[in-house]
């Protein structure tokens, strides 16, 4: 399944409701999948639209809406409008709602395409009245599809990677149980190595403390998507973890 496809049945339902659509609009710095203008009593309204035709299992992520959102600011566009196959990541879906985005993703897609195939369906008795029009082909999104890389740029590295379980990426996504199970797993691979190894008890402590760093940014590149977040939370947890395992180890 490939991505014109899918913008090109965007830009038929932006048609249909009055939009003038320009596809693959090129600016300075970015191409933006579709560029819509509404002309109304007002003045005109500027939409850019992103297409993203990933696996159903894969998330949209932040840097997508950023690459958007400069797009807009670049051609004064009014709206923000992200299509995907797939979905959003929780990061995205709140900076959308703080920014006034507008995100669809796969439900809300299947839903706009089932809308539009009811709306250019002719009744029979309207066939005998009127010549045959050309037929309009409407996308509707496989329960599979296969992930086509965009043809610019850079994929994310949540698109790229599938996601952990739902529940234990929730769970890693907490930043008291992340420190509490950075402490746990240190402190028991640690003590594991130490009867194993024989090692003293200055080494033991050394090794808890640079397990608990790879653990503090290692989880949360796993289950975050924005890399400020994973810098922010990974140093918080790091910190809070060092000084638990400090007083155990004093205990």
């Amino acid at each position: 399944m490939k991505k014109q496809k899918l913008v090109d049945f965007i830009a038929k339902v932006m048609e249909d409701s009055g939009f003038k659509v320009y596809k693959d609009f090129r600016t300075s710095q970015h191409i933006v999948d579709i560029y819509g203008i509404l002309p109304t009593a007002l003045g005109d309204i500027g939409v850019v639209v992103a297409c993203k035709n990933y696996d159903e299992n894969w998330k949209v992520g932040m840097d997508v809406l950023k690459e958007m959102e400069m797009a807009a600011k670049t051609l004064k566009a009014s709206k923000v409008v992200i299509v995907t196959t797939s979905d959003f990541s929780s990061q995205a879906r709140n900076y959308a709602v703080k920014r006034n985005m507008k995100l669809i993703d796969r439900k809300g897609l299947i839903r706009i395409a089932e809308d539009f195939s009811k709306k250019i369906q002719v009744p029979e008795e309207e066939d005998e009245e009127y010549p045959e029009e050309e037929e309009v082909e409407v996308y509707t999104p496989p329960s599979n599809i296969f992930h086509t890389a965009p043809q610019r740029g850079v994929l994310s590295r949540r698109e790229s990677r599938k996601p952990l379980a739902p529940v234990i990426r929730g769970l890693m996504q907490n930043t008291i149980i992340l420190i509490l199970t950075v402490v746990a797993v240190s402190f028991i691979i640690a003590t594991l190595l130490q009867l194993a190894a024989g090692l003293g008890t200055s080494l033991t402590g050394v090794l808890k403390l640079m397990i608990a760093a790879a653990l503090s940014y290692g989880i949360p590149y796993l289950v975050e998507e924005d890399g400020a977040v994973i810098m922010i939370k990974g140093t918080i947890v790091f910190f809070s973890s060092l000084l638990l395992l400090v007083i155990l180890i004093l205990i």
